[in-house]
């Protein structure tokens, strides 16, 4: 089912973005904020080995290769958990505005990640996680959902795009921080580091505007019940469409968890399986890291025009495709096969496959009208989050039973298949105004 809306007047995709002071604030607003999640989510990956293995010990569980593995995909799971309880943000967003809820879901995440390279045990450092990623979860949603309102719609795709590319630029901030001060940083100062988005939250208070189509509708919200969007977004016309994105938004997140977040782990395996030293172990870790980011920042580039061009559900299966090569070579061919070399032919295809979505950043918001808009993408994007921590939580299974990454993260491309067969769940909107 599609929004019964007529499709835009063709607009010149060539024509230079003028945009006015409040847009362009809204702009780096939002892709500031999506940047430093992240950087926050990227730690995770980075630091998962070392975490463990200073933490680990100290709930008296040996810190064996299995056991990294087995309780890090625990902790994944419980931050994915942290995320899908974020969804509250969106019907915050609808009744009190996209501006102060962003700088909320800022401060957030910000206090309790600074306060996790503090933790002194394992549980500690997770219940921080899991606070953490309910601020993590909002910001893209409310980023997303205020970025699409502000910007005119001849560029609306084309800021949704770059807007996406920040969460990137943020790990890639991260991977050439841990490059090039990881040993001396630790696990703990990365953490610390990743606290500072808290101190973003004052100049996005002064600088971000409110969407002149939220104010339109702030009286009206006003009146409603405040669970009344998540009402609508669940009943006849929306309900089809949600379900569809919730579970296509399942299969992108099994794919950053299982596929991008494991590199760091298994180049630093790969390292030391080639005898590197700790310090070369840990910029291995890093660059592998960079790479996937990097190429998922053009990919984000690219999602505009393949959006454009493809359509909506054709942009998000191309990428899926990417997905599936991609895992398969790096860790069903390169992993197996110990090989350092190979493993980082394979990272570009997982780091432009990543891009999955930035489709989702434009996409979403076509789907649903402005009463409604926040809740809808916070909710789709975060209690997807729980739908796939089970699936992480089975590969973490995977991983301790079979003692090796390859199989159980090999076998996550049957996710995507899946993926590309469900696409035609949510409506295909190329060409459709934002409607109000």
């Amino acid at each position: 089912m599609t929004i019964d809306r007529p499709p835009t007047e063709a607009a010149d995709a060539d024509a230079p973005p003028r945009l006015t002071p409040a847009q362009r604030r809204a702009f780096w607003g939002s892709f500031s904020g999506w940047a430093m999640d992240g950087f926050n989510w990227t730690v995770f990956g980075l630091v998962l080995a070392p975490t463990m293995t200073e933490l680990l010990p100290r709930a008296g569980i040996a810190a064996t290769a299995d056991n990294i593995g087995w309780y890090g995909q625990i902790s994944a799971a419980l931050f994915l958990l942290g995320w899908g309880c974020s969804a509250v943000w969106g019907p915050l967003a609808d009744r009190f505005g996209r501006k102060p809820t962003m700088m909320a879901s800022i401060l957030m995440y910000g206090v309790f990640t600074a306060l996790a390279g503090v933790a002194t045990d394992l549980w500690q450092w997770n219940a921080f996680r899991f606070l953490a990623a309910i601020g993590v979860g909002g910001e893209w949603a409310m980023a997303g959902t205020l970025l699409s309102e502000v910007m005119p719609e001849r560029v609306r795709e084309r800021f949704g795009g770059l807007m996406h590319s920040a969460a990137y630029v943020g790990v890639l901030a991260v991977s050439i921080i841990y490059l090039a001060f990881g040993p001396e940083l630790g696990w703990r100062g990365l953490f610390l580091i990743g606290g500072l988005p808290a101190l973003a939250v004052f100049v996005l208070r002064r600088s971000t505007p409110e969407p002149d189509r939220w104010k339109d509708t702030a009286q009206l919200a006003a009146q409603r019940s405040f669970w009344q969007p998540v009402v609508e977004i669940l009943t006849p016309p929306y309900r089809g469409r949600t379900l569809g994105n919730l579970l296509l938004l399942v299969v992108c997140v099994i794919g950053l968890w299982a596929g991008s977040t494991y590199v760091p782990t298994a180049m630093t395996e790969l390292a030391e399986r080639a005898g590197e030293s700790h310090d070369a172990t840990v910029r291995l870790a890093g660059l592998s890291s960079m790479t996937v980011a990097l190429f998922t920042i053009l990919g984000c580039f690219a999602v505009p025009r393949l959006a454009a061009r493809l359509g909506r559900r054709g942009a998000l299966a191309l990428l899926y495709g990417f997905m599936i090569v991609g895992t398969v070579g790096a860790y069903g061919v390169a992993y197996p096969l110990s090989s350092i070399g190979l493993t980082f032919v394979f990272l570009p295809l997982l780091g432009f496959g990543g891009a999955t979505f930035a489709v989702f950043t434009i996409w979403l918001p076509e789907q649903y009208p402005t009463r409604m808009r926040a809740t809808a993408f916070a909710f789709t994007t975060t209690f997807s989050r729980w739908v796939a921590a089970a699936g992480t939580f089975l590969i973490g299974y995977g991983i301790h039973a079979a003692g090796s990454l390859t199989l159980p993260l090999t076998l996550t491309t049957v996710v995507f298949v899946v993926g590309i067969g469900l696409v035609r769940l949510a409506p295909e909107t190329r060409g459709q105004a934002l409607p109000d």
